[in-house]
């Protein structure tokens, strides 16, 4: 995966930015995480679900990033992209209250901002038409997640914590979309699928080893050429 992404940008950087159209896009929308039953094993939001109160949809963030295009002949393109999402879910135990018959409650937070080299097929050219297209490339994933707040020990006591898991790993991404020009701009919109997972440290006590970053974007996109 490494190597795709090293080559899909040197690729891109190879290209003649004198001879090849250029834009940058700023995308804007939603990021939708895999629902539970399609996560990966050991997950550690599906195994969170057998004691916190929360569901999986909870972790729906906003989306937002810009990537840099260039033309690839008349139907390439390749783009270097970077976004960010993030997203505070608070929960508190499904069995269990404090003493005083207060919610034992915690936050859990994920944030993640991918970085991606991609290449798209343009099946009709480069035009100042409506514009569709299909995508593939390689994304490297930089991540952090985190549960914050009170914890129930093996002997029933209560205690405040922090336990943090962060990383980078890589993973494939697949996109496809839809633009047309309006006045020096093209408007449009995108759906973005990214797969990976995070390995989380033995040593904070999570309830599962790995944290699927895996889901889709829906964004609306406005490119500016230059």
């Amino acid at each position: 995966m490494r190597r795709m992404i090293l080559a899909l940008v040197f690729g891109i950087a190879a290209a003649s930015p004198a001879a090849a159209q250029q834009s940058f896009s700023f995308h804007l929308g939603g990021f939708s995480p895999r629902s539970a039953d399609a996560r990966v094993p050991g997950d550690v939001l599906v195994n969170n679900l057998s004691f916190l109160a929360f569901n999986i949809k909870d972790f729906k963030s906003a989306s937002i990033g810009g990537e840099y295009l260039v033309g690839l002949g008349d139907k390439f393109e390749g783009g270097l992209g970077v976004g960010f999402q993030t997203r505070t879910v608070p929960t508190v135990y499904l069995d269990f209250v404090n003493q005083n018959g207060r919610e034992i409650e915690q936050d859990l937070k994920l944030r993640v901002v991918p970085f991606s080299a991609t290449v798209r097929f343009l099946p009709l050219g480069h035009r100042d038409a409506v514009t569709p297209y299909i995508g593939a490339g390689a994304g490297v994933f930089a991540w952090r997640y985190s549960e914050t707040g009170e914890f129930l020990a093996t002997d029933s006591s209560i205690f405040p914590a922090t336990f943090v898991g962060s990383g980078t790993t890589t993973g494939p991404v697949i996109l496809g979309g839809l633009r047309a020009p309006i006045s020096n701009w093209d408007l449009g919109f995108e759906i973005r699928y990214q797969a990976a997972k995070g390995d989380l440290p033995a040593d904070q006590g999570f309830a599962g080893r790995q944290i699927d970053l895996g889901g889709f974007t829906y964004a609306f996109t406005a490119n500016v050429k230059f």
